[in-house]
């Protein structure tokens, strides 16, 4: 693990830095995605932009609510690129929060605008799984496995490895689809969720730090099943609202 890149007299925040190495090459396929379904580039720019800036600044005053005395100790780490200096569901909030406020205020199609957003979404999963093998962070469970890594005093299992596989997977597997131009509006998006949902699934089990719920089940997995489920149904209603009314007759 390599969470700090010294560069002479210059330490650099690794983790932060493939974050935004996945940003930034996920923003490229957004863009060509975008032009090869006549979205509006710049309206797309406009809108991540928007979801960035308000989105982390929301995930770093959640975290300076939930622990101000860290950040009164070094006022400095305010502007520091380290993602554990950032609350990600504020994050997510804030930055929905303003994607939602610009896509209306634009008029930009709903299905359309997810669409053109997936392909930036599926390399920032990837992005988020280098960061965390640079960091250490999202580590696995205590192991005996022959590939098991040493890590925070124990061999353990190498989730973020794993993360970084299903990352890939989910980036080709989505690669292939975006060359489908008759898909239905809204498809890319739903099977990202539903691939990203189903692969959590499975991933879950190998983590050492999930949380608990009473019975010892884990939340993210709860979510996870939620979220494939939903993404499952969704999915099946843009396919059949997209065939032709013939189709659909013989499908029933």
């Amino acid at each position: 693990m390599l969470p700090v890149l010294q560069l002479g007299p210059l330490a650099l925040q690794l983790p932060g830095l493939l974050i935004l190495l996945g940003i930034w090459m996920g923003l490229s396929l957004a863009e060509k995605f975008a032009i090869k379904r006549h979205f509006p580039v710049e309206s797309l720019y406009n809108l991540v932009f928007s979801a960035l800036t308000v989105g982390l600044v929301g995930a770093r005053l959640g975290s300076l609510l939930q622990a101000p005395q860290a950040f009164w100790a070094s006022p400095l780490s305010l502007f520091s690129l380290n993602p554990a200096l950032l609350d990600p569901i504020s994050g997510v909030a804030a930055g929905l929060a303003a994607s939602l406020w610009y896509g209306k205020r634009n008029h930009l199609p709903g299905w359309a605008t997810l669409d053109a957003l997936t392909p930036l979404l599926a390399m920032g999963m990837l992005g988020l799984a280098l960061a965390h093998i640079a960091s250490g962070q999202a580590y696995g469970a205590v192991t005996s496995l022959p590939w098991s890594i040493e890590l925070w005093g124990a061999r353990r299992h190498p989730s973020q490895f794993y993360e970084l596989a299903a990352a890939t997977l989910i980036l080709l597997s989505l690669g292939r689809r975006s060359q489908q131009a008759d898909a239905a509006a809204g498809s890319l998006f739903a099977i990202f969720v539903a691939l990203t949902a189903g692969l959590r699934l499975f991933l879950e089990a190998f983590r050492g730090d999930s949380t608990l719920l009473p019975g010892g089940i884990r939340s993210a997995q709860v979510l996870a099943w939620l979220a494939l489920a939903a993404a499952l149904v969704l999915l099946h209603k843009l396919e059949s609202s997209a065939r032709p009314p013939e189709a659909r007759l013989k499908g029933n």
